[in-house]
């Protein structure tokens, strides 16, 4: 789609670098180790990469609107569909049919505001005003070693500059998605002590939503059962009573030689999007019970769901619960019921039932020394969601913290208990330090972490380094009086992180020495690759356990 001259450039280029280009040579065949064209040459392959060009997503067939032959929607020029006024579309997905053109992402850019717009413009009433591309556009093509070639209709010129405006061009661009103005820390009721009399500061209080409080803050009974119908828990024998059965409460029953775990969690969401906090928020629930050893038996829920139109709670509550059944049903722990109210803020918990025998229970205290601690998740959850909060956090440092938060401690406990693990914690709220300091006080021994060995969730140094940390540091960091010698670490970069609080976070226990490394291995075939020995027990002090834990790198 370019002018010759350009063409020409690349020809040169693919020619120096010893690439051999068959043009028209349409592939009919492959082979192991063979392409085979419809002219009947063959060529030796040791692997091939397949690069085609755009295309519409299949779904679209099934949807009634209009296509062109490559799937793409076919739109007027005021960018709606042409079958369906309701509906607009820009950018790649869109051809403009008046108006064709190659698909360069100039053109989607371009279309941003016009489309915003008609969109306003449709609401409002008023006819949608036409689109009408550029008839010519640039392209700045690199050519991969800091040179590019421009490319404008019939012009072409090239250079190591070129790369270098392209390049001005390419961070100038993303600096608007990077650079984002800094989010407000709370958002606050009118200030009615700043209002002139009493008659002000009346309407400034009266300017807030006045809710419901005792049951009649209760989400209703029919939007309820509606979003609640389709879930499916896992049934049990020992559940008698559960969450479809119209009781007052859940009847359980626990088997002979059982004792009975009983845990509660509750926090409010972190994300925007429910499904995944609810998973989250399930699996944050079910560490207490899996770190002790126990099998889940039962779920009891107690939501918080913002106020709003019946059909966006109704849809909020199915996605939130849709994700923590997924989660409760792997685990084998039956939801029985629980509890929804309406709040601010969107918030979920759980008092999960376990059952364990008495004789096989993993606690705190239970560290001896000479043990090997092991941590089989990375840490870091509190600062890069703080981050997050403040526009701070690249995406794939998000996406590794929720891949690493609905992952269940289930299978972990049960390797910790197959190598002789009598210690475990989940960690959560109180930091990596705070749950060591709780294990090493009842069990009366000693620690010493190795910093450099603990497994950090991608961006959590970078981050902490920037000074973005969770608002229960402050008190997190309190707990540093346990750390002998804590003036040399100070300046540690992985030292903010011991005081992190976490959700849903990994188990922390100890297992013998001599089988520590085996246990590591298992656990990371089992999918936790992130696991890794962090430390040593050691005996206590005889001075007392007033500075239990060392530290080393």
């Amino acid at each position: 789609t370019h002018n010759p001259k350009v063409r020409e450039v690349f020809r040169k280029t693919l020619s120096n670098r010893g690439v051999k280009v068959h043009l028209g040579s349409p592939v009919s065949k492959v082979q192991e180790g063979l392409l085979i064209t419809e002219s009947g040459d063959t060529l030796q392959t040791d692997e091939v990469l397949w690069v085609t060009r755009a295309g519409g997503p299949d779904w679209l067939k099934d949807t009634g609107l209009a296509l062109d032959d490559g799937l793409f929607l076919r739109v007027r020029d005021t960018l709606q569909v042409e079958n369906d006024d309701s509906i607009f579309a820009a950018g790649d997905i869109a051809n403009v049919m008046n108006h064709p053109r190659e698909k360069a992402g100039v053109f989607a850019v371009r279309q941003g505001p016009p489309l915003a717009d008609n969109l306003k413009r449709l609401a409002t009433g008023k006819d949608p005003k036409d689109f009408h591309p550029q008839k010519k556009w640039l392209a700045l093509i690199s050519t991969g070693d800091k040179y590019a070639v421009a490319s404008r209709g019939d012009l072409q010129f090239d250079g190591a500059w070129v790369w270098r405006w392209k390049d001005w061009i390419d961070r100038r661009f993303m600096k608007k998605f990077n650079d984002l103005p800094p989010m407000e820390e709370e958002s606050k009721l009118p200030d009615t002590a700043a209002a002139q009399n009493a008659e002000e500061a009346s309407q400034a209080i009266s300017a807030v939503a006045m809710r419901c409080g005792g049951c009649g803050a209760k989400v209703g009974s029919t939007v309820l059962s509606r979003a609640l119908g389709e879930l499916k828990p896992i049934e049990r024998d020992d559940i008698l009573i559960g969450l479809h059965a119209p009781d007052d409460a859940a009847v359980l029953t626990v088997p002979p030689g059982k004792a009975v775990v009983h845990t509660v969690d509750f926090f409010r969401a972190f994300i925007d999007d429910p499904y995944i906090f609810g998973k989250v928020a399930a699996n944050h629930s079910l560490g207490d019970v899996f770190a002790m050893g126990a099998e889940a038996q039962s779920a009891t829920a107690v939501a918080t769901v913002p106020y709003g139109i019946e059909s966006k709670v109704e849809d909020v509550v199915y996605q939130m619960m849709s994700g923590a059944v997924e989660v409760l049903n792997e685990a084998g722990c039956a939801l029985v019921g629980g509890h929804t109210g309406e709040g601010k803020e969107l918030a979920l918990g759980f008092a999960v039932n376990g059952l364990i025998d008495p004789e096989e229970v993993m606690s705190k205290g239970g560290l001896k020394a000479g043990d090997a601690l092991i941590l089989t998740k990375p840490i870091g959850t509190g600062t890069l969601f703080a981050a997050h909060a403040k526009l701070a956090a690249k995406g794939r440092w998000i996406d590794s913290a929720l891949a690493s938060m609905v992952q269940s401690n289930k299978a972990a406990a049960d390797c910790l208990r197959k190598f002789g693990s009598k210690a475990c914690t989940d960690v959560t709220g109180f930091g990596l330090l705070g749950h060591l300091v709780e294990m090493t006080k009842p069990s009366g021994v000693d620690a010493e972490l190795d910093l450099s060995a603990i497994p950090i969730l991608p961006g959590a140094e970078e981050t902490a380094a920037a000074g973005i940390l969770s608002s229960l540091q402050p008190a997190n960091i309190r707990l540093r009086r346990g750390i002998r010698d804590q003036e040399k670490w100070v300046n540690h970069a992985r030292y903010p992180l011991i005081f992190d609080p976490q959700t849903a976070g990994g188990l922390l226990a100890s297992v013998a020495a001599d089988k520590a490394e085996e246990c590591v291995r298992e656990l990371k075939a089992l999918g936790y690759p992130h696991t890794a020995i962090i430390g040593r027990i050691t005996a206590q002090d005889e001075s007392g356990p007033i500075e239990p834990i060392s530290l080393r790198d």
